[in-house]
């Protein structure tokens, strides 16, 4: 394989849209451009996440949904190109079964906050929730793998999963909503 990017400053972009598998041109807020961009942006959340001193088995899960999401990324800007596979789905649900086993059942929404590694793993639950928004209304005008939409939902199961695990090992105590919280103040 050829160098995929031999020249980054190539000026083509200047006037608003940005290239496309099969030569096409889209405009940078297209909904598919918006979508992969807000793809880009979670894998790029996740490396903040992994920037932080965690557990190796949460590291290794993160690494690999990593090649996942440019897998994804690229089917959106090559339509018609299938890359995420039920295999995918599949490794989530695994990981989803092995992960919340370590975790008490919830009773209470969670505030999205604690140390460094978790708020930044609340921040890419929360990205990856809007990059399935974002992949939702391309599919409302556009053909798209299926598959990759359903892949978002349940990484965004899996990265809340991981929220909770990285505040238990670094010993913090999860806060809980307190929907009534203010009336107690008056």
């Amino acid at each position: 394989m050829g160098n995929r990017l031999s020249k980054l400053a190539t000026k083509t972009g200047d006037d608003g849209t940005t290239g496309i598998g099969g030569n096409q041109r889209l405009d940078k807020d297209s909904a598919r451009i918006e979508a992969i961009g807000t793809i880009d942006e979670l894998n790029s959340a996740i490396g903040m996440v992994l920037s932080q001193p965690i557990d190796q088995a949460i590291t290794e899960v993160l690494a690999d949904i990593q090649h996942r999401l440019f897998d994804l990324g690229g089917e959106l800007a090559m339509p018609g190109y299938q890359l995420v596979e039920d295999k995918h789905l599949n490794q989530l649900d695994i990981w989803l079964e092995q992960f919340n086993q370590q975790l008490p059942p919830l009773k209470e929404f969670v505030l999205p906050k604690g140390s460094l590694a978790t708020a930044s793993c609340h921040m890419a639950r929360t990205i990856c929730r809007r990059a399935e928004r974002r992949v939702v209304t391309l599919a409302k005008s556009d053909e798209i793998n299926q598959l990759g939409k359903i892949y978002l939902n349940r990484l965004s199961d899996l990265l809340f999963v991981f929220c909770r695990l990285l505040a238990r090992m670094d010993s913090q105590k999860e806060e809980m909503w307190q929907s009534k919280r203010m009336e107690n103040h008056d």
